[in-house]
């Protein structure tokens, strides 16, 4: 059971809890080179040579039309037919992202489809604002693990000597963040506050990760599924122990619902990226020991702890 833990906390890396932390649009391109559905194929690949990109979102009026690609233009090369209209060879069938996704939906969505690049649209104006790459990933997450490594090297502060200097029978820290039910624009929200404090209070790098993993899964339940309720992290020495508790309708088959993939979520919930159904088993692969205590009709407590 140890070394299983062991080797889970090398699968959490800090690359990992970024694509937790993370949203879209501080990962992608705003830059976007764009055709519009008139432009030629010959348009498309004077651009595709000119920027070396392997592909292009049509726009008309600002407002996402389709996408082409190169294998488009190669097959317009193939049948003598470049000088055709980009809306005789684009695709119409568009997988977009919203640009306050968290990245981690976006890296799922990566590896469902295969892609090469996801257009990115404002959630609100639905017009597009960006692109996304497999690259753009890449560079985000080398960029963010740099500024990190400077504020670690620059953080001497350590409160985990509180619980040396101040002996008792039990010594705790307690952290509470309300989660507002629906709302999606701050989802996340209390897990990344949470985050920032234990590593305020000297909490190692890797059990920082699982937490906030299992902390951000719990929280997501909260705002896909109910009305409202909270996250309590108590911090007590050598471990820390998270209580999501929620005033939603209950879970009817806890056991069914621990199954990977199972998701009650319904289709505009699924349609913005989130519910896939992994939120419980991701929780309880993050943590060292895990209860849920849910009654249909009156909500659910979940509690996870992390030995530190």
């Amino acid at each position: 059971m140890k070394k299983d833990k062991v080797n889970q906390v090398f699968r959490v890396g800090r690359t990992q809890e970024l694509i937790y932390e993370l949203k879209v649009e501080q990962a992608m391109t705003r830059k976007v080179v764009t055709v519009e559905p008139e432009n030629t194929m010959e348009d498309v690949r004077r651009l595709l040579k000119e920027h070396r990109i392997s592909g292009t979102p049509v726009t008309k009026d600002g407002d996402l039309v389709g996408i082409v690609s190169i294998e488009d233009l190669i097959r317009s090369l193939c049948k003598g037919r470049i000088h055709e209209p980009v809306k005789q060879w684009m695709s119409t069938s568009i997988v977009t992202l919203h640009s306050d996704e968290p990245l981690i939906r976006a890296v799922e969505k990566f590896e469902r489809y295969g892609y090469g690049r996801f257009p990115v649209i404002d959630r609100r104006t639905r017009k597009l604002v960006g692109i996304l790459t497999k690259v753009d990933i890449i560079r985000c997450l080398l960029r963010r693990l740099e500024i990190n490594y400077h504020e670690r090297e620059l953080q001497h502060y350590k409160p985990s000597h509180w619980f040396t200097d101040l002996p008792s029978d039990r010594t705790a820290i307690v952290l509470r963040y309300y989660v507002e039910g629906g709302n999606f624009q701050k989802a996340g929200e209390a897990s990344s506050r949470l985050k920032r404090n234990l590593k305020k209070l000297g909490v190692s790098p890797d059990a920082a990760r699982r937490i906030t993993i299992a902390s951000y899964e719990a929280e997501m339940n909260i705002v896909i599924f109910t009305p409202g309720g909270q996250l309590t992290a108590t911090i007590e020495p050598g471990k820390v122990t998270v209580e999501a508790m929620d005033r939603g309708p209950g879970i009817a088959d806890v056991e069914l619902a621990m199954q990977p993939g199972y998701s009650t979520a319904p289709d505009w919930v699924r349609e913005l990226g989130f519910g896939a159904g992994m939120g419980l088993p991701n929780i309880k692969n993050c943590s060292d020991e895990m209860k849920i205590d849910s009654k249909v009709g009156e909500g659910t407590t979940l509690q996870f702890t992390v030995f530190t």
